[in-house]
């Protein structure tokens, strides 16, 4: 099949590509930002999502397009609430520029990319699609936004949507082609890696008195690759999941796609240790402004109507975005 990716060159969009291409599928990029090393001998379109005369260039130019995989956004969470204009501007109403679009040319079936963020704190540390939802965060609430979006239109104007609401993903594509664009991102493998690159950086552990076993934060983190195939699962059993799900008839649907597994942050770093080889100065200090103890997901649903679960681990999520690192800094 060939698919419409927008995003395609950010860290999961990437990943989510080479996947694509791993199963015989072939990706059509569309993305504002050119990485020749992401993009390279691939189908690519630089440009925004909004475009219009640039989309119908593309169907143009690639009629058998049979899905879009909607990943194209802007991520992080602090920068949100510093500017929530550009947020709201570039995840919500050019995805409505987006989806008017593709249902104007007669593209009617969506994989949009959603968050875990826009869940609420369950008492019992687990969510489910139908638990209580309570995005608190700008970029959280443009993902909840769009979510809306899509699901209206589908009713409205016969499109097909299904939301994947991310966990938690680290590492990087096993075969080292693709991986974190930021040299250390702001989650928690992150901060490890940069703890142990710079001489005297001490890990900070925010929180100790969470509901949790050890007292710590508690996230599920799946393995990025086990994300990207996610999508593949999901465009090659899209009509499936429909057919399967408990209302057949409903014309979108959500699906949590995580391990299924709740870590907690000391857990985390005894196994991020382990991998490294070392134990790493660290110290216990009082929770952030906004920290929450956390959640992981429920995954029976996916696993039922995308025959997909998660299944490398996370050592070896630790280990392939060590291997990453360790690559692009000898490139």
């Amino acid at each position: 099949m060939k698919i419409l990716v927008t995003g395609g060159t950010g860290y999961i969009g990437s990943t989510v590509c080479y996947a694509l291409i791993d199963n015989g599928h072939i990706p059509v990029i569309l993305d504002k930002n050119d990485r020749s090393d992401f993009t390279f001998d691939k189908v690519f379109y630089q440009g925004d999502i909004s475009d219009k005369e640039l989309l119908k260039k593309i169907i143009t130019e690639h009629p058998d397009i049979d899905f879009t995989i909607h990943l194209a956004a802007m991520t992080v969470v602090p920068d949100s609430v510093k500017d929530p204009s550009e947020y709201y501007t570039e995840n919500v109403t050019k995805s409505i520029a987006l989806f008017t679009n593709l249902k104007e040319f007669g593209y009617h079936k969506i994989v949009y990319s959603s968050s875990a963020s826009i869940y609420d704190d369950p008492i019992d540390l687990v969510v489910t699609e139908e638990s209580p939802l309570n995005p608190r965060s700008p970029y959280a609430r443009t993902k909840y936004m769009t979510e809306m979006i899509l699901e209206d239109f589908c009713y409205a104007y016969g499109l097909r949507g299904m939301s994947l609401r991310y966990f938690n993903p680290i590492g990087a594509d096993p075969k080292m082609r693709t991986g974190a664009t930021i040299k250390f991102p702001s989650h928690l493998l992150g901060k490890l890696l940069k703890s142990v690159s710079e001489e005297g950086e001490v890990f900070k552990i925010t929180g100790t008195n969470w509901p949790t076993k050890d007292g710590t934060g508690i996230r599920d983190y799946i393995h990025i690759w086990d994300l990207a195939m996610a999508h593949v699962k999901a465009v090659e059993n899209f009509e499936n999941a429909f057919e399967l799900s408990d209302e057949p008839q409903k014309p979108y649907l959500v699906l949590n796609i995580g391990k299924g597994e709740g870590i907690t942050v000391k857990e985390f770093i005894s196994i991020f240790e382990n991998v490294y080889g070392k134990i790493i100065d660290k110290i216990e200090t009082e929770p952030r402004l906004g920290d929450v103890a956390g959640a992981f997901a429920n995954v029976e649903k996916v696993n039922k109507l995308l025959n997909w679960s998660a299944s490398l681990s996370i050592e070896e999520g630790v280990k392939d975005a060590m291997n990453w690192n360790e690559q692009r800094n000898h490139n």
